[in-house]
């Protein structure tokens, strides 16, 4: 008789029978090491932290993101998402490389400590910034200037409540942006002065531009707040308008408002400063050799070769053997900015040196090497670089879609001058909206009136660009530019303006080409060669000529045919090419119309880089 659980087992059987038998997970392979984090472990095996900690949790083990696991539970872990754990085999080389780069980790961490923020003061001229650091500092620096405007850079340094501050008093935002071109990214804070009574300028605004740039947080002194035409709340509405938000109006910018010649609002002002800096938590290892940049350079009469330099880390002590740009040098003596000598310089703290072999650059990085020969050799390097044409590669339209694709630009910055300030807000619209995933189109700088050094030098600073539109380029600024790198393009049409930067972002933008001359010939002789031809004897005066090259027949400043080589002599005997010093008949394809006197030009076409 057959039982309710004979049954079952019957229909359970049956069943199992039917189900198709299931095909074995094939295993991927994974080196791991002795011990790693779960976030390790995470990225090796290409799986959410998450699901790494619940499989641990399977295992029995609690762990967080940062803990260490061993190579056994590394290897069940792993198992839970089909990989076959095998070690990682390790040399002797790559262990002592990761002992290294642990104790070069460990090494960063340690020894750091806080050091005095960086300031920089800028603004429009004659809004009172010497007046106001002067105030600050209570040192008569202003009355042995000209005018009243900064003729040098210098850097002080003042004590508030047992903390430094370091003082950059720059002549404006152009040296500002000229040492963070050249890569020293000297100032942690901007202050940026507005008179009360004057309101924003133009100056105003590009100071701002320049700050927003560096990415460096700004607090607004506005000044001359005793003047009876005082209007500070005027400001704070232009402030708006130009891109900064004072905090009483719900924004994130301090504004302290101050007058330099009744001594209102210093304290408020320092105290601030000492704030933003808190937030930004400023350190820095004294124990190191010491980095720096030069802020300024000169030669004196009396001691040579004499350069302030600001420290950034470490600590520059009389006897160091340094580096700066291509020169360098032995530290004989350093003083600060009371002219008092001093043996050591520490993090944030500005000291003229002497000692190096020439004047250095203005923005040139500083370095404290182990002895004479290193030194050499690296000035050496340097110097070969610059013969070679080394420099920073700058962004262009022509070469922006391979630098997005190479992952080298995230942000196409452009600096946008035109014609008029009409012009400035349908462009800016119609570029920003031209971003992708891959890249975002920023307009960091914009204005009217011609392109100047201090656009170029922003641009290279910023690794941009500059558009102009119906205006031109002055000629120091075309001369920075061609420096520094930096891609100007010129537009009279708005629409072909848009259309290029769009296909730049698509990499469709059509390469640029210039003519480059490889020779001239003039025309001494004219024969006959058949019914209409003819053939131009010339004497060959400049480079070459090469049978097949682009030529133009030139009378005078007017040109007469672009079109290239077809024939070639030497006397009787056909050529490939001709240089100078030597005469030879040319035949230019499709012209007869040689005179004597006319001059033949050789050229190709070469990319513009």
């Amino acid at each position: 008789m057959t039982t309710e659980k004979d049954r079952e087992e019957t229909i359970n059987t049956s069943a199992g029978e039917a189900e198709a038998p299931s095909e074995p997970v094939e295993l991927k392979e994974i080196a791991l090491p002795p011990t790693l984090t779960v976030r390790q472990l995470s990225e090796l095996l290409g799986v959410s932290v998450i699901d790494i900690i619940k499989q641990l949790m399977r295992n029995g083990i609690m762990a967080n993101i940062n803990q260490v696991i061993d190579y056994e539970v590394a290897t069940k872990t792993a198992a839970g998402f089909d990989y076959q754990a095998r070690p990682e085999k390790r040399t002797v080389r790559s262990v002592v490389a990761e002992i290294k780069k642990r104790q070069r980790d460990e090494g960063k961490q340690a020894g750091l400590t806080a050091r005095p923020p960086v300031v920089t003061i800028m603004g429009h001229v004659d809004h009172g910034k010497t007046r106001l650091l002067d105030a600050i500092r209570q040192a008569k620096v202003m009355e042995s200037e000209v005018g009243g405007i900064t003729q040098h850079i210098g850097a002080y340094q003042v004590e508030v409540d047992g903390k430094k501050i370091t003082f950059l008093d720059t002549p404006g935002h152009e040296a500002f942006t000229a040492m963070r071109a050249r890569g020293a990214q000297v100032t942690d804070i901007t202050v940026l002065v507005v008179a009360a009574d004057d309101g924003v300028m133009p100056q105003t605004k590009e100071a701002i531009d320049h700050a927003k740039a560096a990415g460096v947080p700004i607090i607004v002194a506005i000044n001359k707040i005793d003047k009876p035409e005082a209007n500070p709340d005027r400001v704070k509405q232009q402030l708006a308008d130009a891109g900064l938000v004072v905090e009483e109006y719900g924004g994130e910018t301090v504004a302290v408002e101050t007058s330099a010649k009744a001594g209102k609002g210093l304290s408020e002002l320092l105290e601030n400063i000492l704030l933003v800096a808190e937030l930004e938590e400023l350190k820095a290892n004294p124990s190191r050799p010491a980095t720096g940049v030069v802020i300024e350079a000169r030669m004196d009469k009396s001691m040579g070769p004499m350069a302030t330099v600001l420290v950034h880390n470490g600590t520059l002590r009389v006897g160091d053997t340094v580096i700066a740009g291509i020169t360098w040098g032995r530290v004989k003596a350093m003083f600060n900015n009371a002219g008092k000598r001093i043996r050591k310089a520490e993090p944030a703290t500005p000291a003229a040196i002497l000692g190096l072999g020439s004047v250095p650059g203005v923005g040139d990085t500083l370095r404290a090497v182990a002895g004479e020969h290193r030194a050499r050799g690296l000035a050496e390097q340097r110097k070969n670089r610059i013969k070679k044409g080394a420099k920073q590669d700058g962004v262009s339209l022509t070469n922006l879609y391979d630098q997005i694709n190479a992952g080298k630009v995230k942000e196409l910055n452009i600096i946008l001058k035109t014609d008029v300030q009409g012009s400035i807000d349908p462009i800016r619209t119609s570029l920003e909206r031209l971003g992708t995933e891959k890249v975002q189109v920023r307009i960091i700088h914009s204005g009217a009136g011609n392109v100047t050094e201090s656009d170029i030098m922003l641009a290279a600073a910023s690794k941009g660009l500059v558009v102009s539109f119906n205006t031109n380029v002055e000629p120091g600024a075309r001369l920075s530019a061609g420096t520094e790198g930096v891609d100007i393009r010129r537009y009279d049409i708005i629409y072909k303006l848009v259309e290029d930067t769009e296909k730049a972002l698509k990499g469709m933008l059509e390469p640029e080409y210039e003519d480059v001359i490889d020779g001239r010939a003039e025309i001494k002789a004219v024969f006959s060669a058949g019914k209409r031809a003819k053939i131009a004897g010339v004497a060959v005066t400049e480079g070459k000529v090469a049978i097949g090259a682009k030529a133009r027949v030139k009378r005078g400043e007017k040109v007469l045919t672009d079109s290239s080589v077809a024939s070639l002599k030497r006397f009787k005997d056909n050529v490939k090419e001709v240089a100078a010093g030597f005469e030879a008949g040319v035949g230019v394809k499709d012209f007869s119309g040689y005179e004597v006197g006319d001059i033949l030009e050789f050229y190709h076409k070469e990319k513009v880089s």
